[in-house]
């Protein structure tokens, strides 16, 4: 099979996920007879289970995800994307991000904290997957730039602090006890991992602003969750907001030094 016969297929399969993961979202809200996701599984995931917690509103970057998952599926299927060297690239990881959201979603509902830290995982990796392929070339519009690098970059910066809180939960419900260190010990180095991957995404991406800031939405909402909500967590708040600044900070760092290196480059 040639990869131009292959085309409609990935066009069909990426639209095929896209409808699994919207379904697998609306049992995640408690539609057709699921159980919100703050609510399922005891309640581990909820907003004040564990530090790593992020507030309720954080979550609502799902919309903004959604939306564009539902932007990028109708842009694959413009005619001028078909043969797109980028959507031939892309389009396969996508599909199994959309379906492996809506697994991760399913085994909540289960109960399944464990299956769903491996789920995550597995989504991360596909999500980074994604990010060194679309990160190799320049989108060849502002459009592209929003539809296809604003919401993988999105999609990757917010999975990227939700599985810290996944594992945390898993972790919590099963009994772990720190192996007597204090918690806060462990949420402040979690953090420190989160800040030191989100600079190294910052450098690899060139400066990827909704990457970055997608990180930085989900940990400036664990700060809040530590400051005005139990399990209330000075040391971790302080570390969240540091972290969110680090990371933010790097990539306008990273992406203003990549234009003045343009500029220079033209002279």
């Amino acid at each position: 099979m040639t990869t131009r016969s292959q085309d409609p297929a990935r066009q069909i399969t990426v639209t095929l996920s896209l409808v699994v993961c919207i379904v697998g979202s609306m049992i995640g809200v408690g539609v057709f007879g699921g159980t919100p996701i703050a609510q399922a599984a005891g309640g581990a995931l909820a907003a004040d289970s564990t530090l790593l917690a992020p507030a309720t509103p954080a979550f609502s970057i799902w919309s903004v995800i959604y939306a564009g998952l539902v932007a990028y599926t109708v842009w694959q299927w413009l005619p001028s994307q078909r043969a797109n060297t980028r959507q031939r690239s892309l389009g396969w990881v996508v599909a199994l991000s959309m379906v492996l959201n809506a697994a991760w979603i399913l085994s909540v509902q289960a109960g399944w904290l464990f299956i769903s830290v491996l789920v995550i995982l597995a989504l991360l990796v596909t999500l980074v997957a994604a990010f060194l392929r679309y990160s190799q070339t320049r989108a060849s519009s502002w459009i592209e730039a929003v539809v296809v690098d604003g919401t993988l970059g999105l999609y990757l910066g917010w999975t990227s602090v939700a599985v810290c809180a996944n594992i945390a939960a898993a972790l919590k419900a099963s009994g772990f006890s720190g192996f007597g260190f204090r918690p806060e010990i462990w949420s402040v180095a979690v953090l420190v991992v989160v800040a030191v991957v989100g600079i190294a995404l910052a450098i690899k991406g060139h400066g990827r602003l909704a990457l970055a800031a997608a990180i930085a939405w989900g940990l400036v909402w664990i700060t809040v969750g530590r400051s005005v909500d139990a399990p209330e967590s000075f040391p971790t708040a302080i570390a969240a907001a540091v972290a969110a600044a680090v990371v933010l900070g790097a990539a306008i760092t990273v992406r203003a030094r990549t234009a003045l290196a343009g500029v220079s480059a033209r002279r």
